[in-house]
């Protein structure tokens, strides 16, 4: 039987770049549970994917702080843009911070199918399980049994189940004694307490807004929607939120008092987000739709809630909806300059199965092609 120098379990983003940047002189096999690589770049970004982000820190992660810098010291923003400029493909810059694809994420999942040609391809072939006998590592999948000198799990998260998810990775780790935490959902929708219902009826309506969560803030879009809150805005808040209260400002760029100062017109009127939005919210803070000059002083103090606005959302949308998960193989167990287990021998973890999760705007996909190149790098120097 075929022993391979390396197995990559998942054909996503982090095992695609993986593959792609081995030596081509390495027998590689990817192991696949979906009949297509590549399913999520797919249909990431409303089918444009988006690859990156203008401003990239550590600062934009959840996880293991100089774990997450040593990664991107290997492999940053930039020597993904100059890989993917060396390969044809030229992302263009939406809202001044979003790197997408120009016309599809064909023409990035086009790189990636002609820098994989070399690669043996197990579609349709769900992991059962990874165990290692003396140096080599043996793969079952639900239609047969593969060997490998090495094994990269590159097998993703629990989230967009309709794709083929599994938490197949953790289970993988967990039986080499590894330590994980379990995926929970993560950039995803916020539902709501009964005191904030107000927040359901106004489903489909946007605006800009801040959204803080101890001592993070996010500003961007947040959505109404018939669950609770979504958006951009809510969806990268949730991956730094796990319970308690998160604060609302419906008008970051101005000052409602100042807004209103001595104005004959009615306080929705002058509030400048849509009406029935602004109508709601003085409900909610108690404050009468009056003429601005006849507002009181305790009712001014109720009105600047608008920029404070605090509650504890119920729970989250559930993994069907969610963009990624928070969790995965615990950073400590990997080393950052290789992915490879610190205690396994020739196993690896790349990609969303690491406890590492970006927020909302490419930040993922960014993690995913910076530890599989490092991943890559690290496998072609040992051998």
């Amino acid at each position: 039987m075929k022993i391979y120098d390396v197995l990559i379990l998942g054909a996503g983003a982090s095992a695609l770049m993986c593959a792609a940047n081995l030596d081509k002189k390495l027998s590689v096999g990817i192991v696949e549970g979906n009949g297509k690589i590549a399913q999520k770049l797919k249909i990431s970004g409303g089918g444009k994917c988006n690859i990156t982000n203008v401003e990239l820190s550590r600062d934009n992660y959840d996880g293991d702080q100089e774990f997450i810098f040593n990664v991107f010291e290997s492999f940053s923003r930039d020597d993904l843009l100059n890989y993917l400029h060396a390969n044809g493909l030229e992302p263009v810059i939406r809202k001044n911070r979003y790197y997408f694809c120009k016309e599809s994420s064909d023409e990035i999942i086009k790189i990636f199918k002609k820098a994989t040609k070399h690669v043996d391809m197990y579609l349709n072939n769900d992991i059962l399980w990874v165990k290692k006998s003396g140096a080599t590592f043996e793969v079952k999948t639900q239609a047969e049994l593969l060997r490998a000198k090495k094994v990269v799990v590159a097998t993703g998260g629990k989230s967009y189940q309709s794709l083929g998810a599994s938490d197949i990775g953790l289970s993988i780790a967990k039986s080499f004694g590894i330590k994980v935490k379990e995926f929970t959902p993560a950039l995803v929708g916020l539902t709501v307490q009964k005191e904030q219902f107000w927040m359901k009826e106004l489903s489909g309506l946007s605006c800009p807004a801040a959204i803080k969560i101890g001592a993070k803030t996010i500003k961007e879009e947040l959505l109404f929607a018939h669950k609770g809150i979504s958006g951009p805005a809510i969806l990268s808040a949730s991956l730094y939120w796990q319970k308690g209260n998160i604060t609302i400002d419906f008008l970051s760029d101005a000052n409602i008092l100042e807004l209103i100062k001595g104005s004959k017109k009615l306080l929705s009127s002058l509030i400048p987000l849509p009406k029935r939005l602004s109508k709601a919210l003085l409900e909610a803070l108690h404050v009468e739709d009056i003429e601005c000059k006849k507002i009181t002083q305790s009712a001014k103090e109720r009105l600047m809630r608008i920029h404070n606005y605090e509650f504890a959302p119920a729970g989250n949308f559930g993994f069907s909806k969610a963009e990624v998960c928070r969790g995965g193989v615990l950073s400590e167990e990997l080393n950052p300059y290789t992915m490879e287990a610190l205690d396994v021998k020739d196993l690896y973890f790349i990609g969303e199965v690491v406890d590492v999760t970006g927020e909302l705007g490419g930040y993922n996909f960014q993690w995913a092609f910076s530890s599989a190149a490092v991943c890559a790098e690290g496998i072609n120097s040992s051998t």
